[in-house]
């Protein structure tokens, strides 16, 4: 039994986290402020030192990739891609 559960442990402990995805279109970018809101009225405040397309600007469709938090929200942002 001991040696099923550490094989469960193993492995379980090995699968990546998941993350997970928005794609909406840019209401308003402000980047000094680093906020973006997204066309669904969102708000999402983005690190200072994730890298983004220079020619990010309200209008563009993009995808958000991030690492969700369970009741806590959302977890660090990963990418943001225009579409």
């Amino acid at each position: 039994m001991r040696v099923i559960l550490a094989v469960l442990a193993l492995i379980f402990s090995t699968v990546p986290a998941f993350t997970d995805q928005v794609v909406a279109t840019i209401l308003a970018f402000d980047r000094v402020d680093h906020i973006i809101v997204l066309d669904d009225k969102t708000i999402w405040t983005i690190a200072a030192d994730l890298v983004l397309s220079d020619g990010l600007a309200a209008g563009d469709s993009i995808t958000i990739d991030f690492q969700g938090a369970a009741e806590n929200g959302i977890g660090k942002i990963l990418m943001i891609a225009r579409n």
